[in-house]
């Protein structure tokens, strides 16, 4: 299952460890990300330098929303994709942090390894409960934890989910056209979630969030700095009615 994880891409991909293992450097305890510790100050503060360093720009320059949104959106992404991936191979796979290792690295999808063994321990993805754990036990303490951290709305942070949810299932259905009609429904599942209620749209090729990541922010104006399911690209970039207030959050 694992290899045909991978085989969708590099968010679907994850190496496994013995369930209850403690975790050998490199690998690290992805509850460390949502817990009372430093690390994810420092992930935001590496992102932050590396935002800066990429535009040319002085770290002050870049805003700290902006990089924690960008550290949660890959956060997120990280977990959604395998646990999406794997309903639809009708595999379970635990995605709670308790379990999860991963490694700091810098630049793309941060390596992530799942309990090897988790039968009867981790939630059935082909039960009515695996999106509900997906979501109240996994993307929420990584959401929460962010928003604890650097004062960001909370639109933000769940459009940057369903953004997740959504892209996933498209890299799928591109990746396996004949997986697409499982991928759009397991989407769908995580949409009911009664965190996503803002979202106005179903997910799909068409999808649009309605809300901003906020990335626009590194490049004010170009509209190329505007992600392809942003808000922003129907809106024009204009600040009117709740697009700005939605993208400033």
């Amino acid at each position: 299952m694992l290899g045909q994880l991978a085989s969708f891409g590099p968010f679907f991909a994850v190496a496994s460890h013995p369930p209850g293992a403690s975790p050998i450097p490199p690998w690290r305890p992805v509850s460390e990300l949502t817990g009372p510790t430093g690390v994810l100050r420092e992930r935001v503060a590496s992102v932050r330098a590396a935002l800066a360093a990429r535009g040319g720009r002085a770290v002050g320059e870049v805003e700290l929303r902006v990089a924690a949104s960008a550290v949660h959106l890959g956060l997120v992404a990280r977990l959604i994709a395998p646990a999406l991936g794997a309903a639809v191979l009708r595999c379970p796979v635990d995605m709670r942090p308790a379990g999860l290792w991963w490694q700091d690295e810098a630049g793309g999808p941060i390596p992530l390894s799942v309990p090897a063994d988790n039968h009867g321990g981790g939630p059935d993805p082909v039960s009515p409960e695996w999106d509900r754990l997906l979501v109240d036990e996994a993307v929420v303490p990584v959401t929460t934890a962010i928003a604890r951290l650097v004062p960001i709305s909370g639109r933000v942070l769940w459009g940057n989910v369903a953004s997740a949810v959504n892209a996933a299932a498209a890299q799928l259905a591109g990746q396996r056209p004949d997986l697409a009609e499982d991928a759009w429904q397991a989407a769908g599942r995580l949409f009911g979630s009664p965190r996503l209620h803002s979202e106005r749209l179903s997910p799909g090729p068409a999808f649009r969030r309605s809300s901003c990541c906020l990335f626009y922010r590194l490049a004010p104006g170009n509209r190329a700095a505007v992600c392809g399911d942003c808000v922003l690209a129907q809106s024009g970039m204009r600040e009117r009615d709740g697009v700005g207030r939605a993208r400033s959050g």
